[in-house]
């Protein structure tokens, strides 16, 4: 079985893509969770992670770092990771990628911290254009493909490697346009999403440098985590 090294919940988007991956597909693994901060010096996650980042895959004497990387890893057992036809594979592989490397400004303005609302100080123009941009890929993927996921009738790692970005558009009140803000929707009641989430809420720890993040472009108006209520 596999081992999915990760981090916090509530911050960890890079976590999230083939945690809810394998959660969708039904695939058995061991989730390992290793809070951001002093959890990193440790000597388990040193010997887990060959990059002190996350998420990593183990599989028995097998290590696979990168999200991408993992996600084609498991697509090697599992070819249900990306869309049978292979139009839809070619698509879903260049949107995939596309989020793997880009959308950096959203990235940096928009910290992942699922159990927050933020209003932002502002919307810079080229947040608005990365934000365009994921809405005319969602667009194009929902219309081309019928739905209700981004390349057909199935969930596959293109709705996975966008599932942080979902998460993002309710902590900070975006929206990508009437069709996107649909498929976000039903992304976020999907069972593993509201499993993620919960979790990310009941976390008892938080870390100081994404916490800066978040106040540093904006203002929390919600905070439903756990240590929101213990701090009260």
């Amino acid at each position: 079985m596999y081992d999915l090294i990760i981090a916090n919940k509530n911050y960890s988007s890079w976590s999230l893509r083939p945690w809810v991956l394998l959660k969708m597909l039904a695939i058995p693994f061991n989730e390992r969770l290793f809070p951001f901060g002093p959890a990193f010096e440790s000597a388990a996650f040193l010997q887990a992670s060959p990059t002190r980042r996350v998420p990593v895959l183990r599989d028995g004497d097998v290590t696979v770092w990168d999200s991408l990387a993992i996600v084609e890893y498991v697509a090697e057992s599992h070819p249900a990771v990306w869309p049978a036809d292979r139009t839809a594979r070619a698509w879903a592989r260049c949107a995939a990628a596309e989020m793997h490397s880009g959308f950096t400004t959203l990235r940096n303005q928009c910290a992942m911290s699922c159990g927050v609302r933020v209003a932002l100080n502002d919307t810079p123009a080229a947040l608005g254009r990365e934000l365009a941009r994921i809405g005319s890929l969602w667009r194009e993927g929902l219309d081309t493909f019928g739905g209700p996921f981004l390349a057909g009738d199935t969930f596959t790692a293109v709705d996975a490697f966008f599932a942080p970005v979902v998460f993002r558009l309710q902590t900070y009140g975006l929206s990508v346009g009437a069709e996107g803000d649909a498929y976000a929707a039903r992304i976020l009641a999907l069972d593993s999403m509201q499993a993620w989430y919960a979790a990310a809420l009941d976390e008892t720890t938080t870390e100081a440098s994404h916490e800066a993040d978040v106040l540093s472009v904006g203002i929390i108006t919600h905070d439903f985590r756990v240590t929101a209520k213990q701090n009260a």
